[in-house]
């Protein structure tokens, strides 16, 4: 049944019951409604006017002569309005609403003039208007641009609905919608059907071609894209500057500099356009291909360059390591804007170097260069990485004085952050603060608690996920797996794991076996966890045995540490850390002779343990270090501090646990000085003269921290009533009255 009111929300293009109308075009309407016209002096005013305002000076006069009441005439003054120069659509909506009789051309001028705007929902409503309200059927110059409204708004249904109609109507054959059908089904992610209605053009054009290549490139099939290309030369379709641009994407993510390198070369010979656009795509190859010279050399010869120009150069000299080179890129930028900056802070980011990523932060803010919600995501994760949380809580308050939106990436971000640098309360307040959470943001809080071993908590919030109907993804369930494996929950983790498949159609990765073979190990069921590895349906990688190595120093088990060792090191023979890890099974069952057979064998190839490394933030400031530091500035009162510790332990009954140390060293008191000096125990006693009392002591490590330094920082948490939050590679210790979060199960 037709109604006289279109519907007016979005939900309505959820259901695609879109029915032809019972009256076909009139035969005896054309364009201008079946009149014949001869040209008015008004019209060739109208085509000189060069702003809105003489444009409504023509309405007024058009609507007291009448001459505005002809639909033809109407369409003429309506066309510049809608799409001029100097269009104004609310002005055009307004003007259309005047028109007694609009022609359908006008419907078709509107249509066109929303697909493109802000609101391309707007152009489907005016559609469902024409279609119900009006005497006119669409044509052919009407289903494109509906069809182009329907992909801006990846509205799948809609679009479907909307090809039954053109199939109805006969226009299936048109080249322009077919092209257009190309495009939308791409966007929607359908490339079968795309390429569907590609096959069933009989006289393909280069639009037809360009457009299944880039859905191709964007669905992610890049050798499919070259092979359509190849394909479109053999018909002897010649490419344009829109053909390139794909074909060198498809270059850029496989990594195929051979063949980009051929693309530019047939550029340059077939003497294709070479706008800004093509010059971009062909720099973003270089770049992405790793070949910065090529890259380099082509930048320089660019007449023209924009912002995405100079991003790219900087990317690709940051992304490579080479920052001295993309900052001083950075620096000949003519305007510098925020996307320079954010390629630089990400690069620092991603590269391993948070505090170079501050430091540029640092100095956008000096340059008045206010930041994006990318800069933001950026930096809250350089400071998660340190554990800055001093910083972190300053870039959230400028965050919210710059009245950014918290949407889903910097919700995930700020969650990460707090979570990271040992404010879980804080992370959990932020969450429970937004409105909108997708999986990512459920998933950062799972991951938070299963850190802090609160792996009930974790499970509890992924049943609550599952209420309110977010599916959980591959991520979700290693961070639920983890959340088992740090708490003992074997039952759950193996009922989740279980399920993974049949239930949430999530296939298990290596990261989900790893988790499962490190929960297993921790629980001490060693003999399991071989058995489990033994029947994985995929080769067990380096993570996997790492985990079972992991289990066997802490149940001691030398013989089963020997075997994952040696499958480790089979497939990553530069593995120091497996080296150590199995020296460290040989201390702890005192096997010195094993030890020092390792010790030698590292020595001899080369190998050498990565250091541990203790940061504490105090007052915004980062301070690193390192086992036996002595560059400190307060080494002296560092020293004297832990001097006091050990003393104050002593008298407790403290006694070292020697079998912590990685080398045979018989002295006594030397063994002592040697755990003494742990990196975290420095950045505690720091922490101890530097932290004001009520203010916990946040330290990260990079490595697992040793046992005896987990007793000690439980003792100190007690003799000085100190809470003491200590994160190391794998989770988080919360260290208060002489208690650790783990419960001694880490």
């Amino acid at each position: 049944m037709m109604t006289d009111n279109p519907p007016q929300h979005m939900e309505t293009l959820s259901t695609p019951v879109i029915s032809l109308p019972r009256h076909p075009n009139p035969t005896t309407l054309t364009v201008n409604n079946g009149h014949q016209h001869h040209p008015h002096p008004v019209f060739s005013l109208i085509k000189q006017c060069k702003n809105i305002k003489q444009l409504k000076q023509i309405h007024t006069q058009m609507l007291r002569t009448g001459l505005f009441f002809d639909p033809y005439s109407a369409s003429k003054l309506f066309t510049p309005c809608a799409l001029g120069t100097f269009s104004s659509l609310e002005y055009a909506r307004e003007m259309f609403d005047q028109i007694p009789q609009p022609n359908l051309y006008t419907w078709n001028t509107l249509i066109r003039a929303y697909s493109s705007s802000a609101e391309p929902i707007q152009s489907f409503m005016i559609f469902l208007q024409l279609v119900y309200n009006s005497p006119y059927f669409p044509n052919e110059f009407t289903f494109p641009f509906v069809i182009k409204a329907a992909a801006r708004l990846v509205q799948f249904r809609v679009g479907q609905a909307i090809h039954g109609m053109v199939i109805k109507s006969s226009f299936e054959d048109d080249l322009f919608i077919s092209n257009s059908l190309i495009h939308f089904y791409a966007i929607c992610g359908d490339l079968a059907m795309a390429y569907c209605v590609f096959v069933m053009i009989g006289k393909k054009d280069v639009v037809s071609w360009n457009s299944m290549i880039s859905g191709f490139v964007q669905g992610g099939f890049f050798e499919k894209a070259i092979e359509l290309y190849r394909e479109m030369e053999m018909e002897n379709v010649k490419p344009d500057e829109v053909t390139m641009v794909a074909v060198l994407s498809a270059c850029a993510k496989k990594r195929d500099l051979e063949f980009g390198r051929w693309v530019c070369s047939y550029i340059e010979k077939n003497g294709i356009k070479m706008d800004l656009t093509l010059s971009n795509a062909m720099l973003d190859m270089y770049v992405k291909c790793g070949s910065l010279e090529d890259a380099k050399s082509l930048f320089d010869k660019m007449e023209e360059k924009d912002i995405v120009s100079w991003t790219t150069m900087i990317d690709g000299y940051a992304k490579l390591g080479e920052f001295d080179a993309a900052m001083s890129v950075l620096a000949a930028v003519p305007i510098q804007q925020i996307a320079t900056w954010n390629a630089l802070i990400s690069a620092y980011e991603q590269n391993g170097k948070p505090n170079e990523a501050l430091s540029i932060f640092h100095e956008q803010l000096s340059k008045n260069v206010n930041p994006d919600e990318f800069t933001f995501v950026s930096v809250l994760s350089a400071c998660a990485q340190l554990g800055a949380m001093d910083i972190g809580v300053q870039i959230h308050a400028k965050m919210k004085k710059q009245g950014i939106k918290l949407n889903c990436y910097l919700t995930t971000s700020l969650i990460d952050m707090y979570t990271k640098c040992g404010n879980l309360d804080k992370a959990l307040e932020v969450f429970h603060t937004v409105k909108s959470r997708d999986v990512f943001v459920w998933s950062t809080m799972i991951a938070g608690f299963a850190m802090y071993g609160r792996g009930r908590d974790a499970l509890d919030l992924f049943s609550r996920m599952q209420e309110a109907k977010v599916k959980p993804n591959a991520v979700t369930f290693t961070n639920v797996l983890c959340a088992c494996s740090h708490s003992g929950l074997v039952d759950e983790g193996r009922m989740f794991f279980n399920q993974m498949e049949p239930v949430y159609g999530v296939v298990p990765g290596v990261k989900h076996y790893t988790c499962m073979v490190d929960m297993l190990g921790r629980a001490g069921l060693l003999d399991e966890a071989v058995e489990f590895i033994e029947k994985m349906p995929i080769v067990p990688g380096a993570s996997v045995w790492g985990a079972l190595l992991g289990a066997c120093k802490i149940h001691e088990n030398v013989e089963l540490a020997e075997y994952a060792c040696s499958h480790l090191l089979e497939l990553e023979p530069e593995n120091h850390g497996a080296l150590v890890l199995l020296s460290n099974i040989y201390a702890k069952t005192g096997k010195w002779d094993n030890v020092s057979e390792l010790r030698k064998h590292m020595r001899v190839s080369g190998l050498k343990k990565e250091p541990g490394c203790s940061s504490i933030e105090v007052n915004g400031e980062i301070h690193k270090f390192l086992a036996g530091e002595s560059s400190h500035p307060l080494c002296k009162e560092i020293y004297s501090k832990l001097d006091e510790i050990v003393a104050r332990l002593k008298s407790f009954g403290y006694v070292p646990n020697r079998s912590h140390l990685l080398q045979l060293v018989e002295e006594e008191d030397v063994q002592e000085q040697a755990l003494n000096l742990h990196s975290e125990r420095l950045a505690i006693a720091y922490g101890l003269i530097s932290v004001e009392p009520s203010q916990p002591i946040r330290i990260v490590k990079n490595l697992r921290v040793c046992g005896d330094c987990h007793s000690v920082a439980k003792l100190i948490s007690k003799l000085y009533n100190r809470e003491i939050l200590l994160r190391d590679r794998y989770r988080f210790h919360h260290f208060s009255g002489g208690n650790c979060s783990c419960m001694d199960y880490w």
